[in-house]
């Protein structure tokens, strides 16, 4: 039963890194698109957010996947998945025809910042740099 947790693991870090390694990517390739959304938000130094958002996506996503601490990586995506529900799909601030997907975006997140919790309180598993 310990290599079964051992390759949930490794696949469930797996799974919740491919949603912030392509975000990240995708951030630099339209970097003043999105310093210009996260502006509109009323973000102050959207520019300078936008550069740590990145190095949060793109390197947590990675060390995530790999393993390394993995635990306090989990922790920092986790907080900054539900601090980015808040900002940007803040579905009860939004116009009626908006709702619907706004509501479903901010649950993925509640949802990826509860797997990231379950990262953090139980470690990466036997599979990863840092081997539990």
């Amino acid at each position: 039963m310990d290599a079964c947790k051992d390759w949930a693991a490794l696949i469930g870090r797996a799974l919740l890194a491919i949603v912030f390694i392509p975000a990240g990517f995708s951030k630099i390739g339209g970097f003043a698109g999105t310093a210009g959304y996260m502006a509109s938000k009323s973000l102050p130094f959207a520019d300078g957010l936008l550069v740590l958002t990145i190095a949060l996506e793109l390197g947590g996503g990675i060390l995530l996947l790999v393993g390394w601490k993995a635990r306090w990586i989990a922790l920092a995506l986790a907080g900054f998945t539900l601090l980015a529900a808040v900002i940007f799909h803040n579905y009860w601030a939004m116009p009626e025809a908006e709702q619907m997907m706004q509501r479903i975006m901010f649950m993925k997140n509640a949802g990826l910042a509860g797997g990231l919790l379950m990262v953090f309180a139980f470690g990466p598993g036997r599979f990863s740099v840092d081997r539990g």
